[in-house]
Parts: structure tokens; sequence; C-alpha cells
């Protein structure tokens, strides 16, 4: 059989997002939500093996030629597995949080007139989600667009590369803030790694 998807190790410790971001909800996030998803991933493709041997971007880029009996299946879970994996990438100690700056800074105020309204309009976004799902920076024709989809959704499968997004499912943020999720919205912001989220921003640009 061809190589399973596996959930990787987080690039940091379950603590390191302190204060903003409790060890207790990484813990459950990673080695519990993330782990599920991958692994009914993995059972879903086992009945097409074939499909191991692409990428989860490729995959969730192109769903229609994914058989259908397991086509809401791979969508929901390898939307889960995927943006899981984005998310621990775009995010970092808060002693290390860096900013946007030079190329994707520069796009950043050309497409939302400051770094100041793209956070705004971002926030906007991620509390206006209804239920669980997820908001984005994306980039949609070499432009960047912020945008929510629902549940595990990807915005890979809308034509579009996503360089950040919040997680706004409640197990997230549910154990240090309740109901509050603006609060934890607010808190994102310091622990997001702008240079990852540069890389990302270079690598999809055209």
């Amino acid at each position: 059989m061809s190589k399973q998807f596996i959930t990787p190790e987080l690039p940091y410790g379950y603590n390191a997002l302190e204060p903003y971001i409790d060890e207790a909800t990484m813990r459950v996030h990673h080695d519990k939500h993330h782990a599920t998803y991958t692994t009914n991933l993995n059972k879903a493709l086992e009945k097409y093996p074939d499909f191991f041997d692409k990428t989860i971007e490729d995959i969730l880029s192109n769903l229609n030629l994914i058989p259908e009996d397991i086509r809401l299946t791979v969508k929901n879970h390898g939307g889960g597995h995927l943006h899981h994996n984005i998310l621990w990438q775009i995010m970092g100690p808060a002693d290390e949080n860096t900013h946007p700056k030079d190329e994707l800074l520069a796009t950043i105020n050309k497409h939302f007139g400051s770094l100041d309204k793209f956070k705004e309009e971002f926030n906007n976004a991620a509390s206006t989600v209804f239920g669980s799902g997820w908001a984005w920076l994306s980039l949609n024709d070499n432009k960047l667009i912020i945008e929510k989809t629902a549940n595990q959704d990807s915005p890979y499968s809308l034509g579009h590369t996503p360089l950040l997004g919040i997680d706004v499912w409640e197990h997230a943020y549910y154990l240090k803030y309740q109901n509050r999720r603006a609060e934890y919205i607010q808190n994102f912001w310091s622990v997001i790694n702008w240079s990852v989220v540069a890389k990302k921003f270079m690598a999809a640009k055209k």
C-alpha cells in the first residue's frame, strides 16, 4: 500500500503558545482532533489506495475525482487534516512573533488599505462564522482575499490557496475561552508566525 497521511508533530512544545492558547487545548486539539481527522481520511482512502500517491492539496482541489461513496468523508476529514497542518505551521511562540513586512505587507496594504483594516476584516469574518468553521487569508488569482468556510470545507476546493487560517470550531478555544470567541480571535494575532505566512504567499503567487 502507498504511504498513508500522517499527523505531523507540532513544531514547538504544547505550552509554547501560552498564555494565548493553553497547553491543555493544544494537546486535545493536536493529539485527538487532528489525529482523528488523519485516521478517518486514511480509512476512507484505503478503498482507493492510488489516492495516497497524491498530496492532500491536490485531492481537495479536485474533489470531483474522488469516488462518490467516499467524497464527503474525504472532504470533511481531508480538510480537517490539511487545515490543522496549516494551523500549526502559521502559529508560533509569542516571544518569536513576527510582523508582516516587505512584499506581503505591501500587498496587504494594497488589497485592504492597511494592516489594521485587514485585521478588522479578518476578525469580523472569524467572529461571524456561524457554528463551526474557519476564516482565511487566501490568494485567488494573485489577489489577497478574506473568506469563511464552514466545517472543514477547504479554500483549495474553491481554487484558492490559504495562507493564514484561524480555527473557530469550539474545540480550538473552549477550554480556555468558553464562549468568548472574540477574545480568542484577538489573542490569535499574538501567535502568528508571519515569516511562514510570507513563505506561503511567495510560493503561491504567480
